[in-house]
């Protein structure tokens, strides 16, 4: 059987790595490749695949493109708004998003105190999902940091269909956030020094992004641990911890069995350490 994670650019992926490490422990020959897949070229690949695949996971900017070319939804994608799996099963489509459930999973793994508010940097399906997750968490109030309203009023409204009615507010990415939970989905290119100062005091830093690592968001925490500067210690989850986390989900969809979380952690940082020339690897 073959899968796939398409996005673009899709050459830094770290899912084929986990994939493959997956199918590997459950004794699996299958294959999973990264495609690249521009904005608007989804249609077209999805028409040429054959009986041989089985499910791809969808990366910038297909996750919401997806939508509207499969056969049904899950609840979890219809509430985020994207979707980032899609299952192929005798012709028929089927979307799903893993973002949502491992990004609890991933700060429940780190962090196991009370998220009473929330913030996010960044208004994208990946804002949504996290955005959402921070309300399964027991988040009443999420802030959504922004450039512009606009960019992330569809990200907003995704959070706000929560079961919970969380109170969802939209401010500036110059604003500080006052949090448990900051989540950053922005670009290391667009972490200054003044966002970076502004998230010092949030006690949870959740950083979605781990290529390249450590961003300077995650490198904040690390020094402060390093120094000693946080007395309480502050909490890092690593954008490896949501990928992997996401991705298990994702290979339980495809095979429907439950692949080694540690298997899949072991390979990653492998491949990190050899892409860092042996630096640390996300924690």
């Amino acid at each position: 059987m073959r899968c796939a994670v398409l996005g673009d650019p899709i050459a830094h992926s770290l899912s084929p790595v986990l994939h493959r490490a997956a199918y590997a422990e459950l004794g699996l020959d299958w294959t999973y490749d990264a495609v690249r897949v521009p904005a608007g070229g989804l249609p077209d690949f999805l028409a040429g695949l054959d009986e041989s695949w089985r499910g791809l996971s969808l990366t910038m900017p297909l996750k919401r493109e997806l939508m509207a070319l499969v056969d049904d939804v899950s609840d979890r994608a219809a509430l985020v708004g994207a979707a980032n799996t899609l299952v192929l099963d005798g012709g028929a489509r089927h979307a799903d998003n893993t973002d949502l459930p491992g990004a609890v999973a991933a700060v429940r793994e780190r962090h196991d105190g009370p998220v009473r508010a929330g913030a996010v940097l960044g208004g994208g399906a990946t804002a949504a999902s996290t955005g959402l997750a921070l309300c399964e968490l027991g988040a009443e109030r999420v802030t959504l940091h922004v450039r512009s309203e606009a960019r992330g009023e569809e990200a907003a409204e995704a959070v706000r269909r929560h079961p919970a009615a969380p109170e969802v507010v939209l401010a500036s990415l110059a604003d500080p956030p006052r949090a448990d939970v900051v989540v950053s989905t922005i670009p290391a290119a667009a972490q200054t020094d003044a966002l970076v100062a502004g998230c010092r005091d949030v006690p949870v830093v959740f950083e979605v992004v781990y290529d390249p690592w450590p961003t300077p968001l995650a490198a904040s925490v690390i020094e402060q641990a390093d120094t000693g500067q946080a007395d309480t210690g502050r909490v890092l989850v690593s954008g490896l911890d949501l990928l992997v986390h996401q991705a298990a989900l994702q290979v339980e969809l495809f095979t429907g069995r439950l692949p080694s979380v540690a298997a899949m952690r072991a390979a990653g940082e492998a491949a990190l350490h050899g892409t860092h020339g042996g630096g640390g690897a996300p924690r």
